[in-house]
């Protein structure tokens, strides 16, 4: 019975229930979205300040400047390098497995295309870069903005750093708010067992399992690609780095699993930056890379996307020359970034997608609502387990992880004299 005390035993256990219920009992799917996005919400409500307080405390506190630059542009270049390479194996995969091969074309849900379609059209994407400077930075925290908050973050510490001693008061009193509000996390995740059971819940009652019969075969090669692209890119990543991505996932995976029973990355992400500093990454880098991959390093959705698009174009029978997928990607590397915060982001960016091709009928959007719920959770988790990799190997660049305390924590090895 201690096991039943073990979070991420008892995560799992509320995901088994929630599939259950859900499948069971589809009546309940209301109120449990209502219980999963309240849980949602309390964690949400913890990110600005999180963020803001972390970052304030890394680069004021100790952080050197020229490393705060250095790290950001070596965590963006990280970002797209990894990124673009989900985007090719998702469009390798899906030439050469072709899901979307004899799929009867007439849809469903037009309603909620046309309401993509038109979300889509409102974004501009030539304004994103300007959108990361906060016209006002309380509405920025209101949004829980991620990118406005990081920015304005940077903006402070070094502002406090140039105070010298004098901002010293400043950063004490800081430190204890972050503490304080990791122990308001600490809570807030006890209850993440029913968080992720009526995520699940939800799920299953909503969207029920008739819809994978159809687009079985999508979703079978995304999981796939996803598996793939986690056990032997990031792996491949993290052993020339030297430490072990088995290990890494074990040490969060209690995580990993309130991301699939939340269907949301974005659930976990102060647990997140919590763990990697107790496991010996630098609080500085770790509040930079995070927040930063949260909106720069989505590599789920782009294997979701690159995915997508190639599926409807068998669909719609639709001949994709060379030249025209190399497009797609560079399409795509821009506007898989520009909806990031977005709520219902990946059809956002899926539909401006194949407005700017214009070869891909926009009404294929709708063989893909009913069963996008249940591709979200394996986008979430990829999304989260790229950006856990990433920290760690941006922190060993920099030479920023005590070696003791990760192999102690994560990997369970005593250094012996």
């Amino acid at each position: 019975m201690k096991y039943l005390k073990v979070l991420y035993i008892q995560v799992l256990i509320g995901i088994l229930l929630g599939v259950l219920v859900g499948w069971l009992m589809p009546a309940f799917a209301p109120a449990a979205k209502v219980v999963s996005e309240t849980f949602i919400n309390m964690i949400r409500m913890v990110i600005a300040p999180v963020i803001f307080f972390t970052i304030v405390a890394g680069i004021a506190g100790a952080g050197d400047l020229k490393k705060v630059g250095r790290v950001g542009g070596k965590a963006l270049i990280y970002f797209e390098v990894v990124t673009t390479l989900a985007l090719v194996i998702g469009l390798i995969v899906a030439n050469i497995v072709k899901p979307g091969a004899n799929i009867n074309v007439s849809t469903t849900g037009n309603a909620q295309v046309r309401e993509y379609a038109a979300k889509a059209q409102e974004l501009n994407w030539g304004e994103f870069f300007s959108h990361i400077v906060p016209a006002n930075i309380v509405d920025a925290f209101a949004k829980g903005d991620i990118l406005q908050i990081l920015f304005f973050s940077i903006l402070f510490a070094i502002g406090l750093k140039r105070l010298g001693k004098a901002g010293t008061s400043v950063l004490v009193t800081f430190d204890k708010i972050n503490k304080a509000l990791f122990n308001v996390l600490k809570m807030i995740m006890q209850l993440s067992p029913i968080g992720a059971f009526a995520g699940m819940a939800y799920t299953i009652g909503k969207f029920g399992f008739a819809s994978l019969a159809l687009l079985g075969k999508l979703l079978l090669t995304f999981y796939i690609t996803g598996f793939v692209f986690v056990f032997v890119i990031l792996n491949l990543i993290a052993r020339y780095y030297g430490f072990s991505l088995l290990k890494l996932l074990a040490y969060i995976k209690a995580e990993i699993l309130i991301v699939l029973g939340a269907s949301s990355s974005e659930a976990v992400l102060p647990s997140l930056m919590e763990k990697l500093v107790a496991a010996g990454c630098e609080k500085e880098v770790v509040g930079l890379v995070v927040p930063t991959g949260y909106s720069f390093n989505l590599d789920g959705t782009t294997i979701y996307l690159s995915m997508s698009i190639i599926f409807l174009a068998q669909v719609f029978n639709v001949p994709l020359s060379l030249g025209q997928q190399l497009t797609i990607i560079g399409i795509l590397l821009l506007t898989s970034k520009g909806a990031a915060g977005v709520t219902g982001s990946g059809f956002i960016v899926l539909a401006s997608t194949l407005t700017a091709i214009k070869v891909i009928p926009l009404e294929g959007l709708a063989l893909l609502i009913g069963v996008d719920r249940f591709m979200s959770e394996g986008r979430a988790i990829i999304n989260f387990i790229g950006n856990a990799v990433a920290t760690v190997v941006i922190a060993k660049s920099e030479k920023e992880v005590d070696e003791a305390v990760y192999r102690r924590v994560v990997e369970n090895r005593v250094e012996t004299i």
